[in-house]
């Protein structure tokens, strides 16, 4: 008798657990890339409508200073910010620098705690 092959189930919050840091990274890398990616016609309308006349820009400076909406914001930049120093890394990478086991997991560690934290302090900033 011939066995069926059965499909495989992938149980993705404990692959994410035993995934190393830079995997992490690269994961984010890819969902920021696609959040923003997925963003851009939202912020490119919000940049145009607050550019349009100085009512339209009072406006939408009104609809920012909502705390609710700050927040969002927030995690847009925080996005943005892991997007770059993620990608600022893989051209390193490409570039054959920090390509060993040691300097890859500083630089994705660097990457996984610095974007947050510049988020947050920029944010505060911009608050």
């Amino acid at each position: 008798m011939q066995t069926k092959k059965r499909p495989v189930y992938l149980d993705m919050p404990t692959i994410i657990r035993h995934l190393p840091i830079p995997g992490i990274v690269s994961i984010l890398h890819r969902a920021s890339g696609v959040m923003l990616f997925l963003l851009l016609p939202v912020l490119l309308s919000l940049l145009a409508g607050s550019l349009s006349s100085g009512q339209a820009f009072a406006e939408y400076k009104a609809w920012a200073d909502n705390w609710f909406m700050k927040l969002i914001l927030i995690g847009v930049l925080w996005l943005f910010i892991h997007h770059l120093f993620a990608g600022i890394r893989f051209l390193l990478i490409d570039a054959h620098i920090g390509v060993e086991l040691q300097p890859a997991r500083k630089t994705a560690k660097w990457v996984l705690y610095g974007a947050p934290a510049t988020a947050f302090i920029l944010g505060i900033a911009l608050w």
